[in-house]
């Protein structure tokens, strides 16, 4: 699992860095779903997650859009 926020649009590292520890925070909330899929259908995935937004969202709103791809991400595998 990767999280990458761009420089171009968050030029102070302090931003970048908390845009990614909300998500990474997110994503450790949601994951056991997921693992518990894969590991039944004896699959493995690597996950890359670029954010694009130009402004820092709040935590529940990344919680959200963080479950919709780990959803998304089940259905499909």
């Amino acid at each position: 699992m990767g999280f990458s926020a761009s420089s171009r649009r968050f030029p102070h590292a302090v931003d970048r860095n908390r845009i990614k520890r909300l998500a990474r925070e997110a994503w450790r909330l949601q994951k056991q779903g997921l693992y518990d899929h894969l590991r039944n259908e004896s699959r493995q995935l690597a996950v890359f997650l670029v954010y694009t937004d130009k402004k820092i969202t709040d935590f529940s709103t990344l919680h959200h859009k963080i479950s919709v791809i780990l959803e998304k991400l089940k259905n499909s595998y």
